[in-house]
C-alpha cells in the first residue's frame, strides 16, 4: 500500500489561493492514478479532482472547475492541487488518494472505491 502525506493546508480569506501537496512513498508512484477528495464537517467525503498516471487526463468536480488545477511530478513522487478563488464552501479536510491498480485509467464518475491508499488529510479553512 502506498503511503501518502499531504501538506499545504491552512487558513485563507475568500478569493485567496492555496497549493496542496501530496508526497508518496512508493517508487511506482508514476504508475498510479491520483486524486484529491474533501470532507466537510457532517458531510460525506466527495471527489475534487483526479489525474491519470500519464497526466494526459484530468477530471474535476463541477464545483471546482476553472478554479482548481491538479498536477503531478513523477520525478518527485508528488501530486499537487492548486486552489484559486477559494470560497467558504471549499472549507474541508482534503485527502489525496492513490489508485488501486497500476496503469488503470480513471473511471467516471470518480468515487472513493476507485482508490486504495489515502493520506491523513490536511485542513483547508476559507474565511468570508
Amino acid at each position: 500500500q502506498v503511503q501518502l502525506v499531504e501538506s499545504g493546508g491552512g487558513l485563507v480569506q475568500a478569493g485567496g489561493s492555496l497549493r496542496l501537496s501530496c508526497a508518496a512513498s512508493t517508487p511506482t508512484f508514476s504508475t498510479y492514478a491520483m486524486a484529491w477528495f474533501r470532507q466537510a464537517p457532517g458531510k460525506e467525503r466527495s471527489f475534487v479532482a483526479a489525474i491519470s498516471w500519464s497526466s494526459l487526463s484530468k477530471y474535476y468536480a463541477d464545483s471546482v472547475k476553472g478554479r482548481f488545477t491538479i498536477s503531478r511530478d513523477n520525478t518527485k513522487n508528488t501530486v499537487y492541487l492548486q486552489m484559486n478563488s477559494l470560497k467558504p464552501e471549499d472549507t474541508a479536510i482534503y485527502y489525496c488518494a492513490a489508485g488501486r491498480v497500476p496503469y488503470r485509467t480513471v473511471s467516471t464518475p470518480v468515487g472513493t472505491d476507485d482508490f486504495r491508499s489515502w493520506g491523513q488529510g490536511t485542513q483547508v479553512t476559507v474565511s468570508s
